[in-house]
């Protein structure tokens, strides 16, 4: 947001700081001309509104961009960016041709009722009858992936197998989508499989207004007994900000009436729905609540009443790497009995094992179904995951302190520089400053700082910035805008890719003033509040 008065005004104090004329020492000289020249390349670009648009919204990345000199000199910034936005999907639809966007899913659904249904007199004649039978009873396997055919159709091809208590069957589908325009796409769909006929579908979706949409699906299934078709539509209707409101209405195989209203807010997603239909009527209440912590912790519950019985449902997620989600959730349900859901979510892969665990209310299942994953996942957290990320964390740092060895050795040699040209100008700041009571550094750090006990064993990797910062003072002000501290003059990064903060111990008349602020806070001091409590 600098003005042009205010680029030129600190164009002129660098240039004065670092023009080679003003040191006679030769390596000085040499230093001041090589960080001349660039603040000389910054303030060029700066300079030019047309250049600096580009370098404002993307950065050092924008002026290297292929394409960007073909860009109108006299265009507005909007119009830049506009511009860029352009050229950005044109690559991006380059890259489109090359990528595909696999999903998957693998369900596995375990039979666990001997552990707690079981009857230990029928089993005494039977070999191993000792131990509970765990079975596997049925999977299911589904995966798809995408193929962009132009920037507006997609070939989607997915397949899916199912086996249950030894019988099983699969199947594979073949869509075509093409977005017809900013409002909405059809597909159409093609499949065939061992358990049903042939299948053709027909899918619509369009905006009606900005705040409504309908999508319609529309199938004929083959199979010895005839053709079946089948009709779904779905109205939906934004309420407000965070709620959606939806009427479904399916005919064919199972008709139903749905209508349900969701509420999304950044703590919180609730769902209410009721459904009319054959063989099942049901009415639904479900509440989620999003912990805003560093996991993306999740706590849900839900009440699931009709024709088929009552189901009470409660659980938990939380992210357990960068690209691992894990859930689980207890189902208590009459007549359906308790069964446990445990749910992996890796990148666009959906891991699913329902356990069942008995077919009656039974208090012993109910809790060890709470507690048991709770405790497994607490001692795996300590014991594996915890160690494993922290591992992974030091390889990726490590890989980028080497990655970046060679820039951070540059930039660091730079800064030495800098802070041997600053030495004069901030003699004499710190003289003006002690004549009228103003701004004094006394001492300033930069980088990594330990104070929590439970990291008592890591490095501290700090930089001392006492004179660049003293540099900066300007009329008893010191002023640093929301932007990483390591790209100021006499900064460098003193360990990439980790949390640092900037601590500044400074006078002001004649008192003690001290601040930590983190690496992208902005900073103003003098403050009163920064003062240091002499009782203390």
């Amino acid at each position: 947001q600098a003005s042009q008065e205010e680029l030129k005004a600190a164009y002129r104090r660098l240039c004065m700081l670092y023009h080679p004329d003003k040191h006679r020492d030769p390596e000085l000289k040499t230093q001041a001309e090589r960080l001349f020249n660039l603040v000389h390349q910054a303030y060029e670009v700066l300079s030019d509104p047309q250049t600096r648009a580009i370098y404002d919204i993307y950065g050092r990345r924008g002026l290297e961009m292929e394409g960007w000199e073909v860009v109108e000199r006299k265009r507005t910034a909007a119009e830049i960016r506009e511009e860029f936005e352009r050229l950005q999907r044109e690559r991006e639809e380059r890259r489109l041709q090359q990528r595909t966007n696999p999903k998957g899913t693998i369900s596995v659904g375990i039979d666990a009722t001997d552990l707690f249904d079981r009857y230990d007199e029928e089993y005494e004649d039977v070999p191993g009858s000792s131990f509970p039978q765990i079975e596997i009873n049925k999977m299911h396997i589904s995966q798809s992936i995408e193929a962009p055919l132009t920037s507006t159709d997609t070939a989607i091809l997915s397949g899916n197998l199912s086996t249950q208590n030894g019988n099983g069957g699969g199947s594979i589908n073949l869509a075509l989508r093409r977005v017809t325009s900013a409002k909405g796409w059809g597909e159409l769909e093609f499949g065939a499989g061992d358990l049903h006929g042939p299948l053709f579908g027909l899918k619509i979706f369009r905006n009606l207004t900005p705040r409504c949409f309908i999508t319609t699906n529309c199938a004929l299934q083959f199979s010895s007994r005839g053709v079946r078709p089948g009709l779904t539509t779905v109205l939906a209707r934004n309420l407000d900000k965070n709620t959606m409101g939806y009427l479904q209405w399916r005919w064919g195989i199972q008709s139903a009436m749905n209508t349900s209203i969701v509420r999304d807010t950044k703590t919180s997603h609730f769902t209410v729905a009721m459904q009319l239909g054959i063989p099942h009527s049901f009415m639904m209440v479900s509440y989620q609540h999003k912990f805003q912590d560093e996991d993306q912790t999740r706590v849900k519950g839900s009440l699931k009443a009709g024709f088929f019985g009552t189901i009470v449902e409660y659980g938990a997620e939380r992210k357990i790497s960068r690209h691992s989600v894990l859930g689980a959730t207890v189902s208590v349900g009459v007549p359906q009995g308790v069964s446990l859901k445990i749910k992996l979510n890796r990148a666009s892969q959906t891991y699913f094992f329902p356990v069942h665990l008995t077919d009656q209310l039974l208090p012993s299942a109910v809790f060890y179904a709470t507690v048991g994953p709770l405790v497994i996942y607490f001692a795996m957290h300590r014991l594996v995951i915890k160690p494993y990320l922290r591992a992974q964390k030091e390889r990726e740092l490590e890989k980028q302190r080497e990655s970046t060895a060679s820039d951070i050795l540059q930039k660091k040699q730079e800064a030495e520089a800098a802070v041997r040209l600053m030495q004069e100008s901030v003699r004499r700041i710190i003289e003006a400053e002690e004549a009228r009571m103003g701004l004094i550094v006394v001492n300033a750090w930069y980088g990594k700082f330990v104070n929590d006990n439970s990291r008592k064993n890591e490095k501290v990797k700090v930089i001392d910035v006492t004179v660049p910062l003293q540099c900066l003072v300007k009329d008893s002000k010191l002023i640093l805008t929301e932007a990483s501290k390591a790209g100021l003059p006499g900064f460098y990064d003193p360990c990439v890719g980790e949390e640092k903060s900037l601590k500044v111990l400074y006078q002001f008349r004649g008192v003690l003033h001290q601040v930590m602020s983190a690496d992208n806070e902005a900073l103003r001091i003098p403050k009163q509040s920064h003062r240091i409590d002499a009782d203390g």
